[in-house]
């Protein structure tokens, strides 16, 4: 139990993989979560090529018996330090025509999902002398959007979630952080649909990897909620002052245009 541990969920691509090659960059041993038959053995594989050790465990996390069992399993065999709740899910699309599932899934994994998790492993988490968790937001849960409606609202969840248990566990050992990225050049597919939406969707853009950085680095100097870069800043100041009326509609009328081009 000397050795201590970073549990990384949905770290079998994108930025939760991204995340999990930071953490093994700073000597952290890693704990990596993902749905089966994502391919999360080689992302293992490279966290141990840089000689840090990497246990995976594959569930879907939309189920509360997953949750409660992956908690179980880690707090009987890892000292754990460091939990990021990276996994989640949206989509756009016009209300009335997504199916149940879809909208359950989005509820069960960005909501329930960080929450009961964090919840199993705060016992873990506060026997260390310092631990961390960071949670993985959205820069749309400044603002309620159209045809999105359940990611932004599911996000603005773990913005007011993570701020109130910074605050509760303000005199304690377990620090609580919020990452709020824009959209990300993960693959040519994203990249090409941004490039479709003109020189403001592409302004500031990060990849994975930089988020991971950035997030890192101003999780350990005990940020609490962390800006990425002058673009992030920006969109938070503009969405905290734009009244409602005014961003609503914007937001909304950006998207319907994104659906209409697919």
């Amino acid at each position: 139990m000397n050795k201590t541990y970073a549990l990384i969920t949905g770290a079998s691509q994108g930025l939760g993989k991204a995340f999990a090659l930071e953490l093994a960059s700073r000597q952290i041993n890693t704990i990596l979560v993902s749905l089966p038959g994502e391919g999360l053995d080689f992302v293992a594989s490279q966290v141990v090529a840089l000689g840090q050790e990497a246990h995976c465990y594959e569930t879907d996390l939309t189920q509360k018996d997953n949750i409660v069992a992956l908690a179980a399993w880690v707090n009987e065999r890892f000292a754990l330090s460091i939990l990021i709740n990276n996994a989640g899910c949206g989509g756009t699309q016009r209300f009335q025509d997504v199916t149940v599932d879809y909208l359950d899934r989005i509820i069960q994994l960005n909501v329930k999902a960080t929450s009961l998790l964090t919840h199993q492993l705060l016992p873990n988490l506060m026997k260390r002398d310092k631990a961390y968790v960071l949670n993985v937001g959205s820069v749309a849960a400044y603002s309620p959007i159209g045809y999105k409606t359940v990611y932004p609202a599911s996000k603005a969840f773990v913005y007011s979630l993570t701020r109130g248990l910074y605050q509760e566990f303000a005199d304690s050992n377990v620090f609580f952080s919020l990452v709020n990225p824009g959209p990300m050049m993960t693959n040519a597919d994203s990249a090409s649909r941004l490039q479709q939406q003109g020189f403001f969707a592409t302004m500031g853009l990060l990849t994975p990897d930089q988020v991971a950085a950035i997030s890192i680095r101003r999780l350990f100097k005990r940020d609490s909620l962390i800006m990425l870069n002058w673009v992030n800043k920006l969109t938070w100041m503009v969405m905290k002052f734009l009244p409602v009326y005014i961003r609503l509609p914007l937001l909304t009328n950006a998207i319907k245009k994104e659906i209409n081009r697919a």
